[in-house]
């Protein structure tokens, strides 16, 4: 008891319950658990998802934002976008931009929400080859990523749009990025369609570049924004129900860019572990990173995606445009406002 004064006259004295006040929310604060929402998320495993997925999972960037995440893996780079339909996953972070639109188009329920690699890659030929220009692939047996994957639908485009090549005058060898350069050393296809990762770990074979997929796509969109490989697509019903959850992944994704853009020999030491590189092959693959990846969803990627969509259907590639609902920005500016 406080001289002169009953216990209950002191407690409401203005500071005093102000002090209280703050103590009892702050207990109630502390007795809340974290925040943590439960979220599958898919990628496939090999080329650029690979090193990017191995990364966020070392790294716990998902984790640190407050997500309790379960890593679905996938061998098929159609994986993902197959199976966030039936709510096998409700997130995919490397999707390929070309089948997330078209799923969007047929009406899937699904939204994309973040642009996060660049579709770069070249043609090559053994330096040998009598292949010498972009124009005499016609007739010739070409190894890229198969068909559904937006590199080949890119790359199919650039073929039509920019050689008049269209898809029945040349012969495709579809596979990952192991199988294409297996093919092309054991002479069983033409040329290739690799990307730079890929062609800084090939130590055993000489090859000659023939042309760029980001500056044929440039001249074909007549444009300077490079060609967007892959997205993240998440379920709507996901989306509706965990809003916050996305826009905290996004910030994880963010994060993880930064984080490869800065660390190269950590990213190594990563890649070694996950993909089984030698040091030499992991160091490469980590020094592609500026090239490969991207964390943004502004309207200038937005229109990429479109324009890249309008091409791909004139070419005959993809059959009607997405809804502009499909390209939802809402989690990827929350995103920005998180620390």
């Amino acid at each position: 008891m406080v001289k002169g004064r009953l216990a209950g006259d002191y407690f409401r004295e203005p500071v005093v319950k102000r002090l209280v006040l703050a103590f009892l929310l702050g207990t109630l604060v502390a007795a809340q658990p974290a925040f943590a929402q439960k979220m599958k998320v898919g990628y496939w495993t090999s080329g650029f998802s690979l090193g990017f997925g191995a990364v966020m999972e070392e790294m716990r960037f998902a984790e640190k934002e407050g997500l309790e995440v379960e890593w679905v893996k996938f061998g098929d780079v159609n994986g993902p976008t197959r199976a966030i339909v039936p709510r096998a996953i409700d997130l995919a972070f490397g999707a390929p931009s070309f089948a997330s639109m078209n799923i969007t188009a047929d009406g899937v329920p699904v939204k994309i929400v973040l642009a996060t690699q660049i579709a770069e890659s070249k043609w090559v030929v053994a330096e040998d080859s009598p292949i010498r220009s972009m124009a005499e692939l016609r007739g010739r047996k070409i190894g890229m990523t198969p068909p559904g994957s937006a590199m080949h639908a890119i790359a199919s485009a650039i073929l039509d749009g920019n050689f008049g090549i269209r898809a029945g005058a040349y012969s495709v060898a579809p596979g990952n990025e192991a199988q294409i350069a297996q093919f092309l050393a054991r002479r069983e296809i033409d040329a290739a369609v690799l990307r730079s990762i890929t062609l800084a770990q090939i130590t055993d074979m000489k090859l000659r570049a023939l042309g760029s997929v980001v500056e044929e796509w440039k001249k074909l969109t007549r444009s300077s924004a490079a060609p967007i490989l892959a997205v993240t697509i998440v379920h709507d019903e996901y989306l509706s129900k965990n809003p916050e959850a996305v826009a905290r992944f996004i910030v994880a994704v963010r994060k993880a860019v930064q984080f490869g853009s800065k660390n190269t020999l950590k990213v190594a030491q990563i890649l070694q572990k996950a993909a089984n590189l030698n040091p030499g092959a992991a160091l490469a693959y980590a020094s592609q990173w500026d090239g490969a990846y991207m964390a943004s969803f502004e309207p200038a990627d937005i229109a990429s995606l479109k324009r890249m969509q309008e091409i791909l259907k004139t070419s005959g590639v993809a059959r009607k445009d997405p809804p502009d609902s499909a390209f939802h920005a809402g989690p990827y500016l929350r995103s920005k406002q998180i620390q």
